[in-house]
């Protein structure tokens, strides 16, 4: 139900106690039962749409926006500001309140999983400006690692780009994504981040894009950086939309032409 976008995970849980799912004509009374590719599920008296196959976006988060789908202390949401056309999705990790740039988002919940993992391997790279003095020897001591107030946090890229009166221009890149990491790290060298951009997650890049929109990962690149062996097993290794569609075109006018 989640893969065919009809709500997340822990929604369908909460439909199927509500009696709102069955099975081939009988009525589901728990989430541990396993559907067959020849099974008919029907929600609400309508079956069950095909899963869609797994899509990636790239956004540009503005700040003052929480990475969640409902927030306690009522402040806005990513999920609420994104374009209506966007079928449901969730996001590749998280960036707070007040950070702003890349996120990715995907309606796939194991792609989502993977990217997410620090083994993985992708680097994650923020722009930062921060109020306060640092020299680049400062920042060469992150290369392999800190601990601070008993977190350990992993190998940190720093660079400082240029310094404009109290401020500095930092590139910050790091692959675990610790909540709140980047601030932390800058603030116990005695640094006050007042922005926070991210610039890229791993081979996906914030490029040209403006707050608030939104830009489609075409299918086929998102398999070559997934690799041969991920792609198939989350279904990526077949044409895409763009690709069935120029077949289309090419089949129409080749119907055309005999």
């Amino acid at each position: 139900m989640a893969r065919a976008g009809l709500c997340s995970r822990r929604e369908a849980e909460r439909w199927i106690d509500e009696g709102r799912v069955s099975v081939n004509g009988k009525v589901l009374t728990t989430p541990a039962f396993e559907v067959t590719p020849n099974d008919k599920v029907v929600v609400d008296g309508k079956t069950l749409p095909g899963a869609e196959p797994p899509r990636l976006w790239r956004y540009y988060k503005p700040k003052g926006l929480v990475t969640t789908h409902k927030d306690p202390q009522g402040r806005p949401t990513v999920f609420a500001e994104l374009p209506p056309e966007l079928p449901r999705v969730i996001s590749v990790g998280r960036l707070d309140f007040n950070s702003e740039g890349l996120l990715l988002l995907t309606n796939s919940g194991p792609l989502a999983r993977h990217m997410e993992l620090p083994s993985t391997g992708w680097l994650r790279r923020y722009r930062a400006r921060a109020n306060g003095r640092v020299s680049q020897a400062d920042l060469d001591q992150l290369k392999d690692g800190i601990e601070i107030e008993g977190v350990r946090y992993g190998p940190v890229e720093a660079t400082l780009d240029s310094v404009q009166g109290a401020n500095a221009w930092l590139t910050i890149g790091l692959r675990e994504g610790k909540n709140r990491e980047v601030r932390r790290i800058l603030a116990h060298l005695g640094l006050t981040v007042n922005r926070l951009i991210r610039i890229s997650y791993g081979p996906f890049q914030l490029l040209d894009l403006k707050p608030g929109n939104v830009d489609s990962v075409k299918r086929r690149v998102l398999a070559e950086q997934l690799g041969p062996k991920l792609a198939a097993e989350l279904g990526l290794d077949g044409p895409g939309e763009e690709e069935r569609a120029r077949r289309t075109a090419r089949a129409a006018k080749r119907g055309q032409s005999s």
